[in-house]
């Protein structure tokens, strides 16, 4: 039986978000390891521990860290490490590997 209510053909706005969704990088897995261990740009990872070298993007994260896993130890700001301010972006080097790059 068919004339269901709902028409079987998708909607503009649903292959949209489908693609959005497919080729978007939202920080999980191995393409968002970089972008998580703020080694190659900075990333997400702002702060980062001088006891024990995790990385928080925030402050608030980076206390709620250390009175978990340092209690004995006070917390001081002063101590933390911003990967922002200490790493500049190497934006302007042609990546390796990206086809056309190194076209004359």
């Amino acid at each position: 039986m068919t004339g269901k209510a709902k028409p079987k053909k998708h909607t503009a706005k649903e292959i949209a978000s489908k693609i959005d969704a497919a080729t978007t990088n939202r920080g999980g897995g191995k393409a968002g390891l970089s972008d998580r261990s703020g080694l190659d740009k900075g990333g997400h990872a702002k702060y980062e521990c001088p006891h024990c070298k995790i990385t928080a993007p925030d402050m608030k994260s980076m206390q709620i860290h250390h009175d978990a896993k340092h209690p004995k130890v006070p917390f001081d700001e002063a101590k933390l490490s911003n990967l922002h301010a200490t790493h500049v972006p190497e934006s302007a080097k042609p990546k390796p590997g990206i086809r056309g790059s190194h076209k004359k």
